[in-house]
């Protein structure tokens, strides 16, 4: 396959390079930093530098938008959640327009989303026709969705992948958080309380890939295990794998007075289960955290 992909040098692209790669397909990546790709994705993988790049008469059998500045990073003030907008919603706007004009349509669009979609919603268990929340990121993710739908009208076939936390080795959730706990000093955020609906990377890699594959499969996908895990659950496997102590705890209060609005990321989870996939067949290698996290360390 001929496979332009967003995205393509963050955590999630540079794996799913990989393996399209070892399959023999054939992708392009759009980055503002073109000169990094062939770095980072591959020096097979091609590389643009802008949409406009794409001309009607390039084809590309799909679409794989994984685009999106970090969330987390910072404080959520107006010029932030605007550049978290056009990063994300802007983006795939303008890539709905290159399909538009393309003359031969790519088949399919995986587009990127959150499991953000649902908002902060308890011990509630979540499935891809629970609906949306109302803060920010649910907001967020609502318009990011329905901008790739649009490729619909264009006799695209359109599957929405709402992630959940990504396990890696090579960064993300645990790269923020393995040399605290390898210090010994791990924490629990909070009470603790809130759900983490996690994935190990190998595993979404494979959801992309069948996704990509199966023509009958289209519409939203929670891009997690079947087996979420509460943050204390989370801290202590984590501590456990490392053979360390994880004896503190992150209060509430200081992160909302560090981050704001966008505390709620880490202190408000959801409890997400993969049911469209489990439906569909397709197993996870890493079912449990504990199983995860010891591939990822030994």
């Amino acid at each position: 396959m001929r496979i332009l992909m967003t995205g393509g040098t963050g955590l999630i692209g540079q794996c799913l390079c990989r393996a399209l790669l070892a399959e023999g397909n054939e992708v392009t990546v759009f980055s503002r930093k073109p000169q990094t790709v062939a770095a980072k994705c591959g020096a097979a993988v091609h590389a643009i530098g802008a949409l406009t790049e794409w001309k009607p008469d390039m084809a590309f059998d799909a679409v794989i938008n994984l685009a999106g500045e970090p969330i987390v990073d910072a404080r959520w003030t107006e010029q932030r959640k605007r550049i978290l907008r056009d990063s994300r919603i802007a983006l795939t706007e303008t890539l709905v327009q290159r399909i538009a004009a393309a003359s031969q349509k790519p088949s399919v669009l995986l587009s990127g989303s959150a499991i953000g979609y649902y908002g902060g919603r308890g011990d509630e268990s979540l499935h891809e026709t629970s609906g949306a929340g109302a803060d920010f990121p649910a907001r967020l993710c609502v318009d990011w969705e329905t901008a790739a739908l649009a490729a619909e009208q264009y006799g695209v076939r359109v599957c929405l992948l709402r992630t959940g936390l990504i396990l890696s080795r090579q960064g993300g959730l645990l790269g923020r958080m393995v040399m605290p706990f390898k210090m010994g000093m791990g924490a629990r955020i909070g009470d603790g309380r809130q759900w983490m609906s996690w994935v190990h990377i190998d595993d979404y890699v494979e959801m992309v890939l069948r996704l990509l594959r199966d023509e009958q499969m289209r519409g939203a996908y929670n891009m997690t295990s079947p087996a979420p895990v509460t943050n204390r659950e989370f801290t202590a496997a984590l501590a456990a794998v490392l053979h360390r102590p994880a004896p503190f705890v992150a209060p509430a209060s200081l992160l909302k007075l560090s981050l704001g609005e966008a505390a709620s990321l880490l202190l408000e989870g959801q409890r997400v289960l993969p049911k469209r996939m489990q439906a569909a067949g397709q197993a996870p290698r890493f079912e449990k955290l504990e199983d995860a996290l010891k591939d990822l360390f030994h």
